[in-house]
């Protein structure tokens, strides 16, 4: 992107002058701040470009990678200022429709420069015919717009209310477990009771404080924003009327710690050899070697090797004692065949 942000003039690149600041002005084309500032030095200047006489004020920092864009953007605002009608200022759904591909019309015209003349006239003709509706139009959507701005501060508060409740509630569980463990070791220190009743109780009190503190965090705000709705007659509100009310801060149970446990391969056959062994027993004759790649994350040939070796000997269903047992059984079975044909 750097490559092609280019002035046009001066031909300096973002990428030789990364503090190069693109202007776009009315017509579209892109100068340099600095060859902007040397364009208006006499007090006028001219477009190098298309030599369209040009106002210091109309430039604007170039937002986008094509200036044409910005200039599609600076049109279409210029334009949906002064043809704001909705569509309750029309009779029809059919006559809104046509107004507003009139609208993007004027607007394809004035960016691709197609009857600029004819395009102007039009446009100062539609002022001067709605003029008051223009106007009227501007009071109501300013109005909408000081209306979502007062919902959003209002949300912002509630927000704001919210975090400073649960940090609180945080705080406050904190204390009530503070107190509570001082209160466990002095009557562990002092008290004649025995040391299990003691623990036993401060566990029921402890379970007891968690089940209020939901109550207590669940209770309504004081804050409470109501829902309303613009001038035109949309509603808008704050996730309905049951914003008043906060949920529990979530319990956060005591887990006891974790320990690691070697799992535990059940074989039918014999073991495989151990992982640190297979080296010995030269099991990496025939086997790639880990790359330096494979080694930095934490990869060894032994690995796959001892993986391959257990599930080849977990396959294997190999017990001498059952295949005695079936042996026995077998032969049974056969003895008491040929007895019963013997009988036939």
């Amino acid at each position: 992107m750097e490559d092609y942000q280019t002035c046009p003039k001066c031909k300096t690149t973002k990428y030789r002058n990364p503090a190069m600041v693109l202007m776009v002005n009315a017509c579209g084309h892109a100068l340099c701040e600095s060859c902007v500032e040397l364009l208006f030095a006499k007090g006028s200047g001219a477009c190098p470009e298309c030599k369209c006489p040009l106002r210091r004020n109309n430039f604007r920092v170039q937002l986008f990678e094509d200036p044409a864009v910005d200039k599609e953007v600076d049109i279409r605002k210029r334009i949906l200022k002064e043809f704001n009608k909705r569509q309750e200022d029309f009779p029809t759904l059919r006559e809104y429709n046509d107004y507003l591909e009139e609208v993007e019309t004027i607007i394809f015209n004035l960016v691709f420069d197609i009857d600029p003349a004819g395009t102007n006239k039009m446009i100062d003709n539609y002022k001067k015919e709605n003029k008051d509706i223009t106007q009227k139009n501007r009071n109501r959507q300013s109005q909408e717009e000081m209306e979502l701005e007062e919902l959003l501060e209002a949300e912002k508060a509630q927000q704001s209310e919210k975090a400073n409740l649960y940090v609180n509630a945080e705080l406050e569980e904190k204390k009530q477990k503070h107190k509570a463990r001082e209160k466990l070791i002095d009557e562990l220190m002092f008290s004649d009771a025995d040391a299990k009743s003691i623990v036993a109780s401060h566990v029921q009190a402890t379970a007891a404080l968690a089940k209020e503190q939901p109550k207590a965090a669940a209770q309504p705000s004081s804050g409470v924003v109501k829902s309303s709705k613009f001038s035109s007659g949309v509603q808008i509100g704050l996730r309905g009327q049951h914003t008043n009310s906060f949920l529990p801060i979530p319990k956060q149970e005591d887990l006891p710690l974790y320990r690691y446990t070697a799992p535990v391969f059940d074989y039918d056959g014999p073991p495989p050899p151990a992982i640190e062994k297979l080296g010995k027993l030269n099991y990496f004759a025939n086997i790639r070697a880990a790359n330096i790649t494979e080694r930095a994350g934490g990869y060894t040939e032994a690995m796959s090797c001892c993986r391959a070796l257990q599930e080849a000997l977990g396959g294997l269903f190999y017990s001498p004692q059952l295949t005695h047992k079936t042996a026995v059984l077998a032969t049974n079975s056969s003895t008491q065949d040929t007895d019963d044909m013997e009988t036939t």
